[in-house]
């Protein structure tokens, strides 16, 4: 490997830290209410939380931002096998939240399997595809074995069931195996089939089919299956360009369910306007600019396609998030990075940024 530069990518850091301190205030401004009811007085509860989680993903990112990339290369098959462990024991001894058995944890401190499974596949599926470059191209010897190991790992996820993860976890690694080189043939009618297996998994949980219907017309059910998305764009349709001003939104006031979470981008839009939603997808944009740039200047094929995989880990967040709570797409349960509340998302996004800085190191 060459000799690593002395800096990682600073407009990298920059846009993550920026979107990591407007997250922690809109945490606060979205949650101050529902903390203050539900959690004795307290108004930082969510806040404080999140800044320690913050702290615990700052230092994730500082050590992996000076851990040489290609030493996940050495341990990505035992990374995968702990996280696909861990998936096993969520489902034997987890917690259920929201109808998902999705967490593992003591009291009220907990740790999403799944969420970490991704960037465990990402790192996996790197070293494999670099080490199978040329099988790629074949269906039975390339393009199945690599299939079937996210295939695997999405099936455990969908017991939980949770398939906003799923979906990111199977996007990203279609995003990887293509850029490897897969045939793009093979992959249209893996796709036509995923699309069948997708309607499958739709239709077989009456949930997601109101959700469906939801999504087509909220106003079917304005009480049940559409509140939370009429809630949003009521949230988001009084911002104008300004916005009402921080701390100023009226539907976190027990109107929009968990505006501190999913639907943080709702408040965050009624407060600062289309100004300051427009800054965020901004410097998301900067930020998935700087991963891509990473990933094409990489020195080596496995570093390239690990760039690539947490780029698009990040980008088919915010893409799935922001598409959500403007109703693009069916309500699901995925998060923004760095902006919603929630421990395992934030640590393991940090995480992610800190492995793409070490590669910014080695760029060519």
């Amino acid at each position: 490997m060459p000799k690593a530069r002395s800096t990682p990518d600073l407009i990298m850091i920059l846009c993550t830290l920026l979107l990591l301190s407007i997250g922690i205030i809109m945490v606060y401004s979205s949650s101050a209410v529902i903390s203050y009811h539900e959690h004795d007085g307290d108004y930082y509860y969510f806040t404080k939380r999140q800044m320690v989680f913050a702290v615990l993903g700052l230092f994730a990112m500082y050590v992996t931002m000076n851990i040489d990339y290609w030493v996940w290369k050495k341990w990505a098959g035992i990374g995968l096998l702990i996280a696909v462990a861990l998936l096993v024991l969520v489902l034997l001894i987890g917690k259920e939240v929201n109808g998902a058995k999705s967490w593992l944890g003591i009291g009220s401190f907990g740790i999403q399997p799944a969420e970490f499974s991704k960037l465990a596949m990402a790192i996996f599926l790197a070293r494999w595809l670099s080490e199978n470059q040329k099988k790629i191209v074949t269906f039975s010897r390339g393009l199945m074995p690599a299939l079937g190991i996210v295939g695997g790992v999405f099936g455990l996820i969908m017991l939980q069931p949770d398939l906003g993860t799923g979906a990111v976890l199977v996007g990203t690694s279609l995003v990887m195996i293509y850029i490897t080189g897969a045939r793009i043939g093979h992959l249209m009618a893996l796709g036509l089939a995923g699309l069948i297996g997708f309607a499958g998994l739709i239709l077989s949980a009456p949930y997601r089919i109101q959700r469906i219907v939801a999504f087509l017309d909220p106003w079917q059910d304005p009480q049940g299956a559409g509140y939370q998305l009429i809630q949003s764009l009521y949230a988001i349709g009084p911002g104008g360009f300004m916005g009402l001003g921080l701390g100023m939104s009226r539907q976190k006031f027990n109107y929009l369910p968990e505006p501190y979470n999913d639907f943080i981008f709702s408040i965050l839009a009624e407060e600062l306007g289309f100004l300051g939603g427009s800054t965020v997808l901004l410097l998301f944009l900067l930020l998935l600019w700087r991963g891509m740039r990473a990933a094409i200047t990489a020195p080596d094929l496995f570093g390239s396609l690990l760039a690539t995989g947490i780029v698009g880990m990040i980008a088919l967040q915010v893409i799935i998030n922001i598409g959500v709570v403007t109703g693009m797409f069916p309500v699901t349960g995925i998060t923004l990075p760095f902006l919603s509340y929630g421990g395992s998302s934030l640590t393991l996004m940090l995480t992610g940024v800190g492995i793409l800085l070490n590669i910014t190191r080695y760029s060519r």
